[in-house]
Parts: structure tokens; sequence; C-alpha cells
């Protein structure tokens, strides 16, 4: 239950994969593009996700009732007024393509109709993602996955026959690397709404890699769902989170990102494999365990009465298990007080 992006395994048994999401936080500035993506690969995130569209290519331009947006960070703006303001320009696609493979960090991008999947095709983006407002677009699923690239979709609002179904299409479409991600189309979404234990049923519902789109504010939701089994982890991230733009208010800054990418991967690791016994960093705390140790000096052929032997530290002595059983056993040998207690210097009733 795992595929790759680029040679960086997703899925079961690998460290999560972190997408740094560009959207629309290079406020209309090429030089705000290509520097959050030296912050996320400096971050350490595995990949820069941007979105490909123009306004005419995902509404109509109408100021229509249906068309106003009446709440929410772009209230008061109809549909086509904000994907204007906030589309990355087709132009750019070649310089922020080029510069991540410069630094060494995957991009790939959310195509919103044909066109978009077909320039994205000639990039050479190693993936697709399918936002979550298009997870009900089967024939736009299934046109992607025709392309034979891995494919992550956002689930955002689909309920369960809305996912199945748009397994089905890519499935159809001819994806066979397909990852899903748990998501709230909110901005910002309340971790309430998270309801992270459906991530352990989307595991074993779809087996697909499962993930995590994250529009909350801070990142405990996204480190929690590490702990149950998020193979993915998408994030919006913006040079500041004052500056005005469609996302930036929900957006994590630098910091904060590299923050994201440091602590699932240390969660991750947390996690680890089932095991029981010592581990590498209690060896030398070992010997601090308790033990059996004579309190007081015995002489041999002497009776082990329980004002002889404790149970204290350090841990040099027979386990504290087998208190009772040599309390009124002999000693072989002469002992002195503060000494550990070895079993085979005591008398078996059948020696």
């Amino acid at each position: 239950m795992f595929f790759a992006i680029n040679d960086r395994n997703i899925g079961h048994g690998n460290a999560p994969y972190v997408i740094a999401e560009l959207s629309a936080n290079h406020n209309g500035n090429l030089e705000n593009a290509l520097s959050i993506i030296d912050i996320a690969k400096d971050a350490g995130a595995d990949a820069v996700k941007i979105q490909t569209y123009r306004p005419d290519t995902i509404t109509l331009k109408s100021d229509a009732p249906e068309f106003q947006i009446n709440e929410g960070p772009w209230k008061g703006r109809n549909l086509y007024e904000l994907y204007e303001w906030a589309h990355t320009p087709w132009d750019w696609h070649e310089k922020l393509f080029s510069h991540a493979a410069n630094r060494g960090i995957s991009i790939f991008s959310s195509p919103f109709d044909f066109s978009a999947v077909d320039l994205l095709q000639e990039l050479g983006a190693p993936a697709f993602k399918i936002a979550s407002f298009e997870a009900v677009d089967l024939p736009l699923i299934r046109y992607v996955a025709s392309k034979g690239k891995p494919m992550i979709i956002s689930t955002g609002m689909a309920d369960f026959q809305e996912i199945e179904d748009a397994v089905e299409a890519a499935r159809d479409g001819g994806c066979d690397d397909l990852a899903l991600l748990l998501c709230v189309s909110g901005y910002p979404a309340p971790p309430s709404d998270y309801n992270l234990a459906t991530l352990a049923d989307m595991i074993a519902k779809f087996d697909v890699p499962i993930g995590l789109s994250d529009h909350t504010l801070d990142n405990t939701t996204a480190i929690a769902s590490v702990a149950l089994g998020a193979s993915i982890i998408e994030k919006h991230i913006t040079l500041d989170r004052t500056g005005g733009g469609p996302d930036d208010s929900f957006s994590l800054e630098p910091k904060e990102f590299a923050g994201l990418c440091r602590d699932a991967k240390t969660a991750w690791t947390a996690i680890g494999r089932v095991a029981y016994g010592g581990k590498s960093s209690e060896r030398g705390n070992v010997q601090f365990r308790r033990s059996l140790y004579f309190i007081k000096d015995l002489q041999a052929g002497e009776t082990i009465t329980a004002d002889a032997v404790r149970s204290v530290r350090p841990g040099y002595g027979a386990a504290p298990k087998f208190l009772d059983d040599i309390i009124g056993k002999k000693i072989r040998a002469a002992v002195g007080a503060n000494t550990p207690v070895k079993l085979d210097a005591i008398l078996l009733e059948n020696d």
C-alpha cells in the first residue's frame, strides 16, 4: 500500500510525505512564489504544490447571486474576481518547475480542467492533485488518471459514496497509484471538524495511502494524524500570514512550516514498531533497577529470614520476584550485609 513520487516512497512504513501548498500565496508576485519554493525545501518538505487554472477555466464571469461569496475570507467578491486575484499565471509554471528542480524538491499541481492537465503533463509533473471541490468532477479525474501518474484526491465535503465514485473514476481512468486526503474545506477549519478517527476507517476501506489536507491554524491536528496512520500531510505555506493575500490568513509561516516538517517526522519515528524490553537509551540505567540485597550478615547454613533481605536499588542482585522463594531457605556460604543476593548461593530444600 505505497507508491513513489520521484523515488520518494509514500505509504505504510515510510515517513509522512509533507506537501507545501503554495496556492495563491505568491500574491501575484513570481519572486514570492520562487521564495516559497526555497522556504519549503529548506524546511524539509518533500514537495511543493501549486494550482493550475485561469478564472475562465474554473468559473464564469457573472455577478449573479450564486456566483457571489457571502462569507469567509473572500466575502464580498464573486468567483471570477477571486480566481482572477488568486490564480498562478500559466507563464510562470515553467519557471516554477525549473526552480524546484534546481532546488531538488518535487513540484506538482492541482489542475482544474483538461487544458491544465495537458500543460502539467508537458512540464513533466510527477503527480497530480485533485482538489476537494473537484472531487465530484469524475470526467476530470478520469482524464488525469489517463496520464498514468500518481494521483492524490482531497475529500473535503465528499460523503462516502462520492469518495467511492472518485476512486472508481480514477481506477477506470487507469490510475494505479492513488492516495486520498481527509480534508475539511473550511478556511480556516476548526480541529473539531476533522474527526481524525476517520483516517483509520479510510485506510481499512480504501486500501490506499491516506493522508491529511490540514486547514487548521496550527500543527496539532497534522501531528496527531501521523499517529493515526496519515502517510501524507498537506499544509498551506506563506511568507507572511498578514500579507493580505487570498490564502495568507490560514497558512503557516516559514518557522511554523519547518516545525511541521520536523515534528511530523519525529512523531512517525516515535510510533516505530511493536517492541518490548530494553531500548538503546536505557542500557546505562539497567543497573539502577531494584534487586535483592542482604542487609545483615549471615553465616553458612543459616536460615534466611525476612529481615535479612530487602528489595533495593541497584540491580546487581536477584530479581525481587524471587523474594518469597528464598525466605526460609539456608545460605550456602557466609555473606555480608549490603551484598547482592545470588540465587546460586542459596541452599534449596532439594539440594
